[in-house]
């Protein structure tokens, strides 16, 4: 009875569940090509933005690498010279053996002590000098000086980079242009020769039609050229291996203010790495020249020494006589005082070398804060006159595009000549060349600006 039951609410809860659809074709062949398009496609382009770009050029660009390589060397140098400042620790073993002989001293050599000498010391030594505190000095300022030029190396990698992005962006737009003027081109061709057939214009309208048409074609192949050279040198800078599958993602006509004079003069005044360079190297040449001086002047040599010198190499011996057990460990100090008197003239020489060579440093301080001001003027005044053109010449293109299209209608009414059409086609294609060559004196202007404040103006 309990088996009839139990058989009996199985195929009732059986019965009251809906049955569950079969998987059709075609929901499958979609839900497959949504998660197929949701995953990266293999080997599709790069997506770079100009920070991406600027982050790989730093990695892998050799120049700017070998810039950072020489300041990690300065660095490693202040750090040696610090340590020579420090007390060295030092642990020497010898054993010196003599010959013995019958007399009293008991040695062929008087200068030894025994015939069987064991020393096993540990040493502590310090040397005190003026000149190398002011050598450490000096390691610590060209070290600066170093950090100083990588920072420089950074900033025109950072011109260079934006360059090379924006005109490969402004390849691409005038790699559209000239396409556009083409086809315009191939158009204008058929629309001559249409007319021709119906008696509307003449055979030479046609011949300079197809001219013109000729000549686009040659500039839209000379448009691909330059893309892909710009491309080609883009990639250079950015991938250790050469890969040339990637898209430009900003734009190279985004809306990108001018900072403000005073803001930009403030930061450049403070944060402008030729004068922290230059600074850097004058004072290192200023320690320079007290390490020279220096040479005068005494210097003091410190040593401890801890352990074995004994006639037996163990920490304990023994008395022949008394048999009394004696320790060998002991300590010994001593102090020396070096005190320079003639060496021909040698430090005086040094002395001079080292004036020279601080007079000159000071003089290119002195011509860079010179031409730091110059910068400030000229940089933001270059920044300044592309920012006010780059609208005139905005409009020049809008103008140009709808001089073309208007002269055309008109050439098809019959109103106008093949040679204005001509002109209006050739109008169009420099400005907007020129637009496009506007915009990217405009990155570029932005980007020397950040040589000397180390910021650079995005969207």
């Amino acid at each position: 009875m309990l088996c009839g039951i139990a058989l009996l609410l199985a195929g009732v809860s059986a019965a009251q569940q809906p049955n569950s659809p079969a998987p059709q074709p075609e929901a499958m062949a979609k839900q497959a090509k949504m998660a197929a398009s949701s995953q990266p496609t293999p080997g599709a382009p790069a997506r770079l933005t100009l920070q991406d770009a600027l982050a790989l050029a730093k990695k892998n660009e050799p120049t700017y690498q070998a810039v950072a390589t020489d300041a990690g060397v300065a660095r490693e140098a202040r750090a040696q010279a610090r340590d020579a400042l420090l007390p060295t620790v030092n642990f020497n073993t010898s054993v010196l053996y003599t010959q013995a002989n019958s007399s009293t001293l008991g040695v062929v050599y008087i200068a030894n002590n025994v015939p069987h000498e064991y020393i096993s010391q540990g040493n502590i030594h310090e040397a005190l000098s003026v000149a190398g505190w002011e050598t450490y000095r000096s390691a610590a300022a060209q070290a600066a000086a170093a950090k100083a030029r990588a920072e420089i190396a950074a900033r025109g990698l950072v011109v260079t980079v934006v360059q090379n992005y924006f005109a490969a962006a402004a390849a691409e737009k005038k790699l559209e242009s000239a396409t556009r003027t083409a086809e315009e081109g191939e158009k204008f061709l058929k629309l001559t020769q249409d007319l021709e057939k119906g008696g509307e214009v003449a055979h030479s309208d046609v011949i300079k039609a197809e001219l013109q048409a000729q000549d686009r074609r040659r500039q839209l192949q000379e448009a691909k050229l330059e893309l892909l050279n710009a491309r080609l040198d883009l990639a250079v800078i950015l991938f250790p291996n050469f890969n040339d599958n990637f898209e430009i993602v900003d734009d190279l006509h985004g809306n990108v203010a001018l900072p403000p004079q005073t803001e930009f003069e403030a930061q450049a005044a403070q944060q402008n790495p030729e004068i922290r360079a230059a600074l850097a190297v004058t004072q290192a040449a200023g320690h320079d020249l007290s390490a020279a001086r220096a040479g005068y002047l005494p210097s003091v040599g410190l040593d401890y020494f801890y352990g074995i010198d004994a006639a037996n190499y163990a920490t304990y011996s023994v008395d022949p006589q008394t048999h009394q057990k004696f320790s060998n460990l002991g300590s010994s100090y001593f102090a020396s005082l070096t005190l320079p008197l003639w060496n021909w003239g040698a430090t005086q020489s040094q002395v001079r070398a080292a004036q020279l060579k601080r007079d000159q440093a000071k003089r290119e301080l002195s011509y860079a804060q010179r031409k730091l001001l110059a910068e400030m003027r000229s940089l933001y005044s270059e920044a300044e006159t592309a920012l006010n053109e780059l609208a005139g010449l905005q409009r020049s293109s809008e103008l140009a595009a709808d001089s073309l299209r208007l002269t055309t209608m008109r050439y098809q009414g019959g109103e106008a000549t093949v040679l204005e059409v001509v002109d209006a086609q050739t109008t169009f294609a420099q400005a907007n060349a020129a637009y496009q060559d506007g915009a990217v004196r405009y990155r570029v202007a932005l980007a020397n600006l950040q040589t000397l404040t180390g910021v650079l103006t995005t969207p």
